[in-house]
């Protein structure tokens, strides 16, 4: 396991596959009265937070304390960052205080791989700009896994903005790692630059017609499982489409198309990394419906995370030793 976590591409398909089988037994503390273990007593997280986050904020603090650790959150406009002091200096000065662990959310691409050069703490990205958001790509591959079994050779296709997705950079590695197909599918203006040519290197497919994919496209493989993102709003500043409407009527996973993928695949599975744009990329008969995950993956992020704060904080011990910890907790 590598000594921060600030990429997917830091995980290789064993590493993959060690953080999910450990979350699945953390996921069990969820279901007790007590929710408590005493894994990392002694350990100090800090999570700091310079973009607003409901879910991965709230599920990292909440995976630490439920492992007994020490948990503090620090947004941007609450440090010293809002009276002009440097990344560098804010997060060397949290450093110094002997923490354990920082969490970090910022919204410059690239700025955890700054900040693990700069400080002694394990480091997890919790999202940098539109770079890479390794805990959330881990807990979507959790959450199919759980209702599809395993991923090697299923068909997942992720849809919308992914020019300024940081999820899709994420999923894309390990999807691919854990042997699923995918296809990626966006309008021509929101197509990332230079994308065919990582498509060519590492065998996904592209395309910019969502319903010619939902029916199979040429491939004629159906898929199971489908990933839509929310469109960025925040990020964009020209005409990345005409109006919300025709991004909807091209992209969005209306309720027609729920109804025909359903019918041609009652097993499919829907997911959404949250926060939803109900009516644009999404319908709420779609977030609401019984092949819709979005709750699931809520569920899976505090698991999955724990089982990232474990594996980085908690030494070399094995995954063995967590079900044992687990059960003499509950005494």
């Amino acid at each position: 396991m590598p000594r921060h976590l600030l990429s997917m591409a830091d995980l290789d398909a064993t590493a993959i596959r060690t953080i999910l089988d450990t979350a699945t037994q953390m996921h069990d503390v969820q279901k007790r009265e007590v929710k408590k273990i005493p894994t990392l007593r002694g350990r100090t997280i800090i999570n700091l937070f310079f973009e607003d986050s409901t879910r991965t904020r709230s599920s990292f603090e909440i995976a630490g304390k439920w492992m007994s650790a020490d948990t503090i959150n620090i947004t941007g406009k609450g440090s010293s960052a809002s009276k002009g002091e440097s990344l560098r200096d804010t997060v060397r000065t949290i450093d110094a205080m002997g923490v354990d662990a920082l969490v970090i959310r910022h919204g410059a691409s690239g700025a955890c791989h700054q900040v693990a050069g700069w400080v002694d703490a394990h480091v997890i990205n919790a999202g940098d700009g539109t770079h890479e958001h390794p805990t959330q790509a881990l807990l979507d591959a959790y959450t199919m896994e759980r209702r599809l079994g395993s991923l090697e050779g299923k068909h997942v296709a992720i849809v919308g903005d992914l020019t300024h997705s940081r999820v899709v950079r994420s999923n894309l590695i390990s999807l691919r790692r854990l042997g699923a197909d995918v296809t990626l599918v966006a309008p021509p203006t929101l197509m990332p630059s230079g994308i065919q040519t990582w498509a060519e290197r590492d065998g996904f497919a592209l395309s910019h017609d969502l319903d010619g994919v939902l029916q199979g496209g040429g491939s004629g493989r159906p898929i199971d499982a489908l990933m839509m993102l929310r469109v960025q709003k925040e990020r964009m500043s020209g005409g990345y489409f005409p109006t919300p409407r025709e991004y909807t009527v091209g992209y969005g996973l209306t309720r027609d198309r729920l109804a025909r993928l359903t019918d041609q695949n009652p097993e499919i599975v829907i997911c959404h990394p949250g926060p939803m744009n109900r009516g644009l990329e999404i319908s709420a008969d779609a977030a609401d419906a019984a092949q819709s995950l979005v709750l699931d993956q809520v569920s899976a992020g505090v698991a999955v995370r724990m089982s990232v704060l474990y594996h980085l904080l908690a030494g070399e011990e094995s995954a063995t030793n967590v079900g044992a910890t687990n059960e003499g907790s509950a005494a």
